[in-house]
């Protein structure tokens, strides 16, 4: 029975593209996969064929050969000497091979090659810092320690002792995985004698048992720009973990939180100040003098029959706007206070005030509220 046409295996048109071609493998192996289909022949029939398709549709070098020869530039005595796209006689690509060309863009690189040395870089690591608002008003160089593993001074991060170099593990060849069959797949685990490293070293640095790093706290000078907020994320280049065997390093990820402040609140790039003033500023008006964030003083002019609650707004006075030169607003919200332990003569002239008849001042939310108390009962006796 002659084979299938590849193109038609996958759904796809000849001129489709690596992005198509890789999605419909994708969506059909699925569907397909032996482990879905548990004894279903026609399914793992159509698993292998669908494999095979895309071994060859994927490479473009075997691609062309296929779109000039068809399925002759892979039998017996054709361009492929005998060659069998899913390698190793199977017709398929393993287990292992399928699930990495399915999942392999989440898993940090496609297919298994370059994956060991992926490994053996150094981890990232996360540091928490927090700062003043004051800090991140102005931005400063902020000095923090960080516990870490470096390079071992010992061995200069080889992991051999004398200079010893690493050589290829005798088991799994360098590639720091070894397969092994069950059934129709192949299985594919971390090399058992070099832990998935690839390298052994016959005689490891003493200091370091090999790794090439050790533990130890480290110094480093972080720059906080002006106007960070919180929740910023700065990122260290290299400053995380060391890698194995001279193997590059991490990166570092510095987290900021803001502290909270005595006086000021920040909402983005404003600053709010809640300031208490006297029943009798309020009343007949005046300045007042607040703090600005920037270390300063600010004069603010209070109209007569101020409210609590309502807000004074000053241009330019709140904070820094990260890399950009300019400034966010500061709203200063008053707060009438009541004054407490008074005097005999403050008590009779209050008591003056209340009892005083003709030209009543006006109490907007007084008079409004108990306005709509009036219209309540009205309606309640109706």
């Amino acid at each position: 029975m002659s084979k299938r046409d590849y193109y038609e295996v996958l759904g796809c048109d000849k001129g489709a593209d690596a992005a198509a071609l890789k999605s419909a493998y994708r969506k059909l192996a699925m569907q397909y996969h032996p482990d879905k289909n548990p004894g279903d022949e026609k399914a793992e029939a159509k698993f292998k064929e669908i494999g095979e398709a895309y071994e060859v549709l994927k490479d473009s070098d075997k691609r062309a050969a296929y779109d000039r020869f068809g399925h002759e530039a892979f039998e017996q005595g054709g361009m492929g000497g005998g060659f069998h796209p899913g390698g190793g006689g199977g017709g398929f690509g393993s287990f292992t091979d399928i699930f990495e060309e399915m999942f392999g863009d989440f898993m940090g690189g496609s297919g298994g090659r370059g994956g060991r040395q992926q490994n053996n870089r150094g981890a990232d690591q996360r540091y928490n810092l927090e700062i003043s608002l004051e800090d991140a008003f102005h931005g400063r160089n902020i000095d923090i320690k960080v516990p870490t593993s470096t390079p071992c001074d010992a061995c200069d991060g080889t992991g051999g002792e004398d200079g010893a170099k690493p050589v290829a593990c005798g088991t799994c060849g360098g590639a720091g995985k070894v397969r092994a069959s069950q059934g129709i797949f192949t299985i594919e685990r971390t090399c058992p004698t070099c832990q998935g490293q690839g390298m052994r070293i016959d005689k490891p640095c003493k200091k370091c048992s090999g790794s090439g790093r050790m533990h130890k706290e480290k110094t480093l000078s972080v720059n906080i720009p002006k106007g960070v907020d919180e929740g910023t994320r700065i990122r260290l280049s290299g400053e995380g973990e060391a890698g194995l065997r001279g193997a590059p390093a991490g990166d570092l990820y510095i987290f900021l939180s803001i502290a909270p402040h005595r006086i000021f609140q920040r909402q983005d790039s404003n600053i709010f100040c809640r300031v208490p003033i006297s029943m009798a500023d309020a009343a007949l008006g005046g300045d007042i003098e607040v703090p600005t964030i920037d270390g300063g003083r600010a004069k603010v002019k209070i109209p007569d029959g101020t409210q609590t609650g309502q807000q004074f707004r000053l241009r330019g006075k709140g904070m820094s706007v990260l890399r950009q030169d300019r400034r966010g607003d500061m709203y200063i919200e008053t707060a009438v206070e009541t004054p407490q332990n008074l005097t005999k003569r403050q008590r009779e002239l209050l008591e003056e005030f209340r009892k005083s008849g003709g030209g009543k001042p006006t109490s907007p939310e007084t008079d409004g509220f108990f306005s709509k108390v009036k219209e309540f009962w009205d309606d309640l006796t109706e």
